[in-house]
Formats: C-alpha cells, structure tokens, sequence
C-alpha cells in the first residue's frame, strides 16, 4: 500500500473545487491535517461570542452552559463534528443540522447574531494557522474559499439572511461586529468562567494552574478586557506564542495522518460513553413564542414539502439504535 506523503492532502485539495466540493475539503482539513488545531480555532470562535451581550447573556440565563458545562461542550463538539463528518446530505450529517436548527429555534436569536456567530468559525482557524503562525503549514486562498464555501452552505440551511460571500466579508463582519458589541455581562463572564474551568480539566490536576495561565494567554486583549480578567503577563504571553510555534514545527516533521480523527473520536468529550444519535443530543427547551427574523426550517431542500415536524412529531431511533449508530 502506498503511504501518503507530507503533502500528498494538501495537493488532493487543490484538485477539488472549493465550492462543490467543500464538504470534503473541511473533512481533510479538519480530520487530517488540522484536528487539534481547527478544534483549538472553532473553541476560540464560540468563546469569542459570549463576549456579545445578546448571546453571552442568554446563554447565562438558560444555566445550560455553566451548570452543564461538560455536556454542551460535548453536545456542541458533536453536533458540529457530526456535520463536517457526514456532510448535508440525508443522514447523521442532516439530522445533526435539524438537531441544531431545532434548539436555535427555541430562542430569539437575531439574524445579526446568527451572522456574527458564523463568520467567526470561518475566521478564526484562518488566523489561527496563517495570522497567528500556529498551523504547520499555512492555508491556501484555495483553502479558505473552501472553508467559506461550507459555512456559507451551512448558513443556507440554517435560514441566515445576508451572509457573507467571501472570506474577505466574514473577516469584515466579525471584526466590525466585535469592535461595536463586545461588552461585560455577568452571564457571557459566567459562561466565560465555566468554560475556562472546563479546559483546565482536561490536564491532570498538578497542571491546572499553568493550563489556566495558557488558556489565558492564548486569548486577546479584547477578550481579556471585556470578561475583566486581570492580563496575562508579556512572559506568559510570549511563552504561549512560543510553544505553539514550536508544536508547528514538530507537527510539520511528522508523518501525514491516514486515518482521519472525527469529533466522536475526541478523548475529552465523555457524555456519551454508550454512543450517540444526533437527532438525540443537545437540549429540548419549549418553543420560543417570539416572533423570529430567521428561519431556520423552511428549506424543502433539506426537510421536504412539509418543513420539520419537530423533535415530537418525527420519530426517533431507539436508544439501542443510538448506541450503535456512534460512539463519542
């Protein structure tokens, strides 16, 4: 059997188009070449946007993201990983998006969140591995128009108006965004805090406190400034860019990865030791009776003539079913 080389992935990339084929485009990326980075990218891009008091501050209130903490990471990691792993069309893929679509839906989220909320899972791995240096190789402009093209699809399917049509535009929007509403609420620190506390749990014990110093570090003044945390210090600051630059270089003298490595492959998510079903994850609150700007279900491409029925009316798998379709 022939063994990839280095950059044998990157070059089968290239030979794909970066919008019809942008689904496989985010699987190699996300399951070969980056998976401990795109993870450690799309954690920073939901943590960015508890900093925004519509969403920071609902999230507070519903206690589902610092009383349950663990499991919404879990639920969250899955449900997103689900998608890139299986792609949109009819399946694990299509029914982790109805999942997502039907919790969404139970709250007044504005278009303008939902905008915001996208463009930072488009940007922040780009800076990630290109602006920050952290990646082992950079991206392509390929690459990226892939990686815009997947969550232009996805914002499609979940009823967003207005979304971006280049990089360049969810690079602006969130920049923007940020700059006119980040600001301090007692939920998005909250959430901020629980979130913080989940991360260091992943070391062992005797490291807490440097895992916590890191995480720190590794955020940016705008983050730090907003939840009022005291800034790290420039050694701390310069040791993180330091090691992770380092990590890059390692990373580029290793063997590419041949057999991908999904979300449910992920050691830190434990909710479900027993497996998953996507359509039977995430949270199950009563429907918002606000009056929405978007809608999220009203795409017969994706749910047919009749909408979505809704977690009450389609049926569900067995849980015997759900033990064996996945494992987390």
């Amino acid at each position: 059997m022939t063994r990839l080389k280095r950059f044998d992935l990157r070059d089968e990339i290239h030979r794909l188009d970066p919008e019809k084929d942008c689904v496989r485009i985010m699987q190699i990326l996300q399951s070969h070449e980056f998976p401990w980075d795109m993870a450690r990218a799309l954690g920073i891009a939901l943590y960015r946007t508890y900093a925004v008091p519509s969403i920071g501050a609902l999230l507070g209130r519903t206690d589902e993201f610092t009383g349950n903490t663990r499991k919404r990471y879990d639920d969250t990691a899955l449900i997103l990983g689900d998608m890139v792993q299986h792609g949109f069309e009819p399946g694990r893929g299509r029914d982790a998006l109805r999942r997502m679509n039907q919790m969404h839906r139970s709250y007044d989220i504005s278009n303008d969140d939902y905008r915001y909320v996208l463009s930072t899972f488009v940007v922040m791995p780009v800076r990630w591995l290109n602006d920050y240096g952290y990646g082992w190789r950079r991206l392509s402009e390929h690459e990226i128009s892939g990686i815009t093209h997947y969550y232009r699809t996805l914002g499609t399917y979940m009823g967003i108006k207005h979304v971006p049509e280049t990089y360049e535009g969810f690079r602006e929007l969130m920049d923007t965004y940020e700059a006119e509403n980040f600001a301090y609420t007692d939920g998005g620190r909250a959430v901020s805090d629980s979130t913080l506390d989940l991360m260091v749990s992943f070391y062992p014990e005797r490291l807490s406190a440097p895992a916590r110093k890191f995480s720190m570090a590794i955020l940016d003044d705008s983050l730090i400034e907003t939840f009022r945390y005291e800034k790290p210090s420039r050694g701390w600051r310069k040791g993180a860019d330091i090691a992770l630059k380092l990590r890059a270089k390692v990373v580029r003298r290793m063997k590419p990865r041949e057999e991908p490595l999904w979300a449910s492959d992920n050691p830190n998510i434990r909710s479900y030791p027993d497996g998953y079903h996507p359509s039977r994850i995430g949270t199950f609150p009563a429907s918002c009776p606000v009056a929405h700007d978007v809608d999220p279900v009203a795409h017969q491409d994706l749910y047919g003539p009749g909408g979505d029925p809704g977690p009450s009316t389609r049926e569900q798998p067995s849980e015997a079913g759900s033990a064996a379709d996945g494992h987390a």
